[in-house]
């Protein structure tokens, strides 16, 4: 699944909002529905965060819990695993992501991760990157 990390500017940004909000080793995020593939997530599933219009980071789902207002949390583990920076279109709540689109954890040696969005986004069309 993918998430905006709605707020955060940047990784260490996210980094210490996950860190305030940890308790025990896991973080609430708070969603309307339940997701219709849940089990699949559960089973081995990551929450990839998007910083910038860029999957960054990821967090692994542990399991989905009901409130008492009928809402859903989604319980993550509190350690967030970088991954390569990959581009991904900002989207509300969350969304899928496929194994075979998820990034891997190799190190980008290259520096195209470290290219502002927007000028990405034009050397992509041009498809130069």
């Amino acid at each position: 699944m993918t998430k905006v990390a709605f707020g955060c500017a940047t990784l260490p940004t996210l980094e210490k909002r996950i860190a305030a909000r940890s308790r025990g080793g896991e973080v609430r995020l708070v969603t309307k529905r339940r997701p219709r593939r849940h089990e699949e997530v559960v089973e081995g599933g990551c929450l990839y965060w998007i910083v910038k219009h860029r999957l960054v980071a990821r967090s692994k789902v542990l399991r989905f819990e009901q409130r008492k207002d009928m809402r859903w949390d989604i319980i993550l583990s509190d350690e967030l695993e970088h991954c390569t920076a990959t581009p991904k279109r900002a989207h509300q709540g969350w969304r899928y992501l496929e194994v075979a689109d998820a990034p891997g954890s190799e190190v980008d040696e290259t520096g195209i991760a470290e290219l502002p969005p927007r000028l990405y986004g034009k050397l992509a069309a041009l498809s130069l990157v």
